[in-house]
């Protein structure tokens, strides 16, 4: 997903519709007016649904790549828990350090709320414009069915997962990655010859599934200038400023997490120097930040680690291969973050429950994002979806993902051999003991 063909990089056209259907918005917006009909009609009978039909071509696969990718990821983690001591330390470590990158990630969104201070009254039109009547009537139905949080707790555990499957999109998102996350633990509980051809089809599936991803993100240059366009033709300059902070606070919350939270793990966990690590490992963090891809990265991140980092071959293997689908710290900080400035840019207040259940999906989310360029958005838009916001705003956010994207796969990368690191340690002191 690095280039559409010959000449341009895809990124930069992404990145050119982005910057050209800002500025067109922004300028339409300041000479006319959102009030104006010529622009107002522009907007809903040619931007919206041109923006619809390349959201859609991902929203199609979204159901497909959720299960498969959740399975695999949950599967190889539970393998990862059957090798004994070395597995269940590193799951712990992934658990430990996803949570904190997501806590991080809420207690800057809320302290800096990068997404508020637009005009009450131009939000209101920019959530007219997204919304549909079927939306609001469900939402007002949904605020008078309040339950409990026992009764909460008991509808995640779905009748009928197939029903669930079809209604993703529309609330049933938890029931179903519920169900994804008792298959791959069955999955990983059974003998691997039963189930060989089982994880063989979801290989596939996952497989043909980052494929339609792609072919989709081949018209994304053509699809964020048209989202873009509509923000910014209601909003304005207002647009653009948000968007900014929102980019500068996931790049200091990618850097904190990095050189703060790593840097801790590394001294009170193994009492190695962070700075050396750091740079034995550069030539990891600079793959990574040029692929965007944790597994087009891994074969470096194994070289690395045992020539440069020195950790033993067996425990640095098994934990980079498993981390490379099953830990993504930056992608989970990155979806907490952005699902929260959406949040807040479409003017929907979540309480402190609904960002907590943000939280815990986007840390399950990160087990089940795809290790390629591009992953997370589908799992951004149907966590979206679940705390009522419409996904088509992701189209705000996507055309300046490319730096972001790069950004957090090194924290990524980083994060697995830092947890290969501590468990490398681990076992040693073990050993030594023993």
């Amino acid at each position: 997903m690095q280039t559409s063909g010959r000449g341009v990089p895809l990124h930069l056209k992404i990145f050119a519709g982005l910057a050209f259907g800002a500025a067109a918005g922004a300028l339409c917006q300041a000479l006319l007016g959102y009030d104006h009909p010529g622009l107002q009609a522009f907007v809903k009978d040619y931007a919206q649904p041109i923006g619809q039909l390349f959201l859609r071509l991902i929203f199609m696969i979204v159901v497909p790549l959720l299960f498969s990718a959740l399975v695999l990821g949950v599967a190889e983690i539970g393998d990862a828990r059957r090798v004994g001591r070395v597995g269940m330390r590193s799951l712990l470590l992934t658990v430990v350090l996803s949570s904190l990158a997501v806590i991080l990630g809420l207690t800057l969104v809320n302290l800096i709320q990068p997404g508020a201070g637009i005009d009450p009254e131009r939000r209101n039109e920019l959530m007219q414009l997204y919304a549909k009547p079927e939306d609001a009537a469900k939402s007002i139905e949904q605020g008078k069915q309040a339950t409990s949080w026992l009764q909460t707790l008991v509808e995640i555990v779905p009748r009928n997962p197939i029903t669930e499957s079809a209604r993703a999109l529309e609330g049933g998102l938890l029931p179903f990655m519920f169900f994804a996350l008792v298959f791959g633990i069955a999955m990983a509980s059974v003998e691997a010859e039963k189930t060989a051809a089982v994880k063989a089809f979801l290989e596939g599936v996952f497989a043909i599934s980052i494929k339609v991803i792609e072919f989709a993100m081949r018209f994304a240059p053509v699809g964020v200038f048209a989202l873009v366009f509509s923000t910014t033709a209601v909003l304005g300059l207002d647009a653009i400023a948000a968007l900014g902070k929102y980019v500068l606070l996931v790049l200091f919350a990618l850097a904190f997490h990095q050189f703060g939270v790593y840097s801790l793990t590394l001294k009170l966990l193994t009492r190695r120097n962070p700075i050396q690590f750091f740079r034995q490992i550069r030539s990891v963090m600079l793959t990574a930040f040029a692929t965007s891809s944790s597994n087009a990265t891994l074969p470096t991140a194994l070289r690395s680690a045992q020539e440069d980092v020195g950790l033993p071959r067996d425990v640095s293997s098994f934990v980079l291969t498993i981390g490379a689908t099953g830990n993504q710290n930056g992608t989970a900080l990155f979806e907490g973050i952005t699902i929260l400035f959406l949040a807040q840019f479409f003017g929907v207040d979540l309480t402190l429950s609904q960002q907590l259940t943000v939280m815990g999906m986007a840390i399950v989310a990160g087990v089940g994002t795809a290790g390629v360029p591009g992953g997370a958005w589908p799992m951004i838009a149907i966590i979206l979806q679940s705390v009522g916001v419409q996904p088509e705003a992701i189209g705000i956010a996507l055309g300046i993902d490319r730096i972001l994207d790069m950004s957090r796969t090194v924290l990524n990368v980083s994060g697995d051999i830092v947890i290969a690191a501590c468990v490398s340690d681990w076992e040693a002191r073990s050993e030594a003991k023993g």
